[in-house]
């Protein structure tokens, strides 16, 4: 990775961090796919756009509704746990 990439991955780390007020580090707890059978969705305000199979970090098991994630764009959002299959 160049130093201008990691530099903007700091920069939507931090981001992320401000938005959804979570302190500490950002680990990777698993990874997950988004059922090839869920409905798309464009995504929202906090929300991550649902792409049908596409495979996305688990950053936090909020609560049994909703799932912190990072797809591979960088972005944040949460997710209906309801959607996402064990990889």
């Amino acid at each position: 990775i160049t130093l201008k990439a990691r530099k903007k991955e700091e920069k939507m780390d931090r981001e992320f961090q401000k938005k959804f007020k979570f302190e500490g580090s950002i680990n990777v707890l698993t990874r997950m796919m988004v059922d090839p059978a869920a409905i798309e969705k464009r995504g929202g305000a906090k929300n991550l756009p649902l792409r049908r199979g596409e495979i996305l970090d688990v950053i936090q098991f909020t609560n049994e509704e909703q799932i912190l994630c990072r797809n591979s764009q960088r972005k944040y959002g949460y997710v209906p746990q309801a959607v996402m299959l064990p990889l």
